[in-house]
């Protein structure tokens, strides 16, 4: 699987900017506009509808329609992991059901003289076969405007 990388340091508390990426609202204000979000559903570990927080367990069904081009896509996510302990802290997504055959988002989060460090790391892996896999490393071009908007947004909602 192709990997791609990110990090921005956010002059915010730890605890604030672990807390907000943590909630449906976090994701929906992180998502560019272009991607047209929507979500359908989200349910947490024990099934209950519109979690506070997005423990492991939970499951958020979307849709997407990046630059309104073609048909809506699914994409369907669970959290598979999630760890706190002091001033780290992650939790990882995984596509249960959307347009890549894999897709493992970690989102890392670190404590730093009264900032944060907040790392984003996506292992995929494109459709086609050997043909995607040899596109793999291609994928920053796709990434990159997705995730500079990402951090520029945390910072932009995070920091003032």
């Amino acid at each position: 699987m192709a990997t791609y990388e990110r990090s921005v340091r956010v002059a915010a508390p730890f605890e604030e900017v672990w807390e907000f990426h943590s909630t449906e609202s976090g994701l929906v204000a992180l998502t560019p506009g272009w991607m047209n979000l929507e979500i359908e559903s989200v349910t947490g570990p024990d099934g209950r509808p519109n979690p506070d927080v997005l423990d492991a367990g939970s499951e958020i069904r979307s849709s997407v329609r990046p630059l309104n081009v073609g048909p809506r896509q699914d994409w369907v996510s669970k959290i598979t992991e999630r760890e706190h302990s002091g001033g780290t802290a992650y939790f990882v997504d995984e596509m249960a059901e959307g347009p890549f055959p894999e897709w493992e988002h970690t989102h890392m989060f670190y404590a730093d003289d009264g900032e944060t460090v907040v790392r984003d790391r996506v292992r995929y892996e494109f459709p086609f076969g050997p043909l995607g896999q040899a596109a793999g490393p291609f994928g920053v071009v796709g990434f990159e405007p997705f995730f500079r908007y990402r951090h520029r947004r945390t910072k932009e909602l995070l920091e003032g």
